[in-house]
């Protein structure tokens, strides 16, 4: 059976994704390149916020109602998890539906759909939940391109007031660090130069089994940098999704001491730079705590890139409120930093808080957040323009000769890129000279172009990851 597989929401749903291709390849099917070519459609779906459940329901709408006869349509992911049985009312062609907490049974759902196909028309089949959470376990893992996303834990256990995902995706569950080591290895072997790891809540992994002394993610760091073998000068471990509130200076002097393999980059979800809004939120409200954090962070690592998050019009945000966001992003000067407009979410308490902020007003204070920020960046990028960067080449612009790349600055997917004249491969690892500034993008002239690595096509022999200890795979 051919399958075709879109990917929506954020970096985790991209590991979930190819953990999903590797079983379905395992069990002989084949990847198509279009829905046309497809027997099994499956959309790996986000839920977070309104605006992505109405474009998950959107893209299985329209695949929905272009769907040929035999063909079978499958929702999983977040929405997939907060709703489950009401997505079928919202997409009546589903014939199946799948959680983020089963996404390892894809097979077995599949299977499940290939026999009921020839039976009457049924309501899709939500595959159950089970007695147990499998998302801390590991599945053989095939990368897609020369960077891979490599989930560490899922769930959350912050109490945020304006979140979701504790409630459908349940408190956080660490994989264990055997089971981390494996699925990275797995990736350098398959030639991944780039793993960046990623989970709801970054720097609390390992609290749900006792980790609490904040040393679980550093220790893991560590083991990643000292026992993973890698062909020198052509490895970078990212950090994504660090919650404040569990960052220490343990972490600062691993990524110090390791910084020729972690990249000097540090994304910090921060959501805002008001301690009365942050107490609103349930976010960390300590903010000299903070300034101190990143400004040892800067001291250890003065090249370090620094991104944040920072959410505008949350209840009863005051013009004084969010005078004090602009304040704390001009006193912080984030190399990178995301502004989203609050969503008053349906079963959290922001979204029941009564001093909701009108829509006019959330937009106007985003786009003057905005317009904050970009003389801050752009002086960032300045700064850069004579430096010599190693960067990896995502993708090409054939028709203006370009290549897309990164440098240790740039996350996929939410920062801008480094463009290269020249005829590049993606995959490609350069040495540039930055020569121009943008706001968010730099402009770079190639010095050198480092020898692709020797690397097999397919998964090394040995795929099958140790189990994990039945304490760390626990239902929730």
């Amino acid at each position: 059976m051919n399958y075709h597989l879109i990917t929506l929401g954020c970096a985790k749903n991209i590991a979930d994704s190819e953990g999903m291709s590797t079983l379905l390849r395992g069990a002989g099917h084949h990847a198509a390149s279009t829905p046309d070519d497809a027997d099994l459609l499956i959309v790996n779906t986000c839920g977070f916020l309104q605006a992505a459940r109405d474009e998950s329901v959107d893209v299985l709408g329209t695949l929905g109602v272009k769907k040929r006869d035999g063909q079978i349509l499958v929702a999983a992911g977040c929405l997939s998890e907060r709703i489950g049985a009401e997505l079928v009312d919202e997409v009546p062609w589903l014939d199946g539906v799948i959680g983020t907490q089963q996404w390892p049974r894809i097979v077995e759902l599949v299977d499940t759909l290939r026999e009921r196909r020839l039976e009457d028309r049924w309501r899709a089949y939500v595959m159950p939940s089970g007695d147990r959470n499998l998302v801390s376990d590991s599945v053989a893992r095939r990368a897609d391109s020369h960077t891979a996303y490599l989930k560490i834990a899922d769930g959350c256990s912050a109490p945020c007031t304006f979140c979701t995902i504790p409630s459908f995706k349940g408190k956080q569950r660490s994989k264990r660090p055997s089971v981390v080591l494996h699925e990275a290895q797995q990736l350098v072997n398959q030639g991944v130069e780039e793993i960046i790891l990623v989970a709801q809540d970054l720097t609390a992994y390992g609290h749900d089994w006792g980790e609490l002394t904040g040393t679980g993610l550093p220790a893991l760091l560590d083991m990643l940098c000292t026992q993973i073998e890698h062909e020198p000068g052509r490895l970078w471990y990212r950090l994504m999704y660090a919650y404040p509130g569990h960052a220490n200076e343990r972490l600062v002097e691993v990524m110090a001491t390791h910084k020729g393999l972690v990249v000097p980059y540090l994304d910090m979800p921060l959501q805002h730079g008001d301690r009365r809004v942050l107490k609103r939120m349930l976010r960390p409200h300590n903010m000299e705590k903070q300034a101190a954090f990143f400004r040892n962070l800067r001291e250890a690592i003065p090249e370090i890139a620094l991104r944040t998050t920072f959410i505008v019009g949350f209840p009863g945000e005051t013009e004084d409120e969010f005078q004090g966001l602009l304040d704390f992003m001009t006193e912080m000067q984030f190399d990178k930093a995301g502004v989203f407009t609050f969503s008053p979410e349906p079963g959290t308490p922001a979204g029941a808080m009564l001093d909701q902020v009108p829509d006019d007003l959330k937009q106007e204070r985003w786009e003057r957040a905005m317009a904050h920020q970009q003389p801050i960046a752009l002086r960032k990028q300045k700064a850069m323009r004579g430096q010599e960067l190693e960067v990896l080449v995502d993708g090409v612009d054939e028709e203006n000769r370009l290549a897309i790349c990164r440098s240790y600055r740039e996350a996929p997917e939410v920062d801008g890129y480094v463009l290269v004249r020249g005829k590049h491969r993606p995959g490609d690892r350069l040495k540039v000279r930055v020569t121009r500034a943008q706001p968010y993008d730099l402009e770079a002239k190639p010095l050198k172009r480092f020898p692709r690595r020797a690397v097999g096509v397919g998964l090394p022999e040995e795929t099958h990851p140790p189990a994990a200890p039945a304490e760390a795979a626990a239902p929730t």
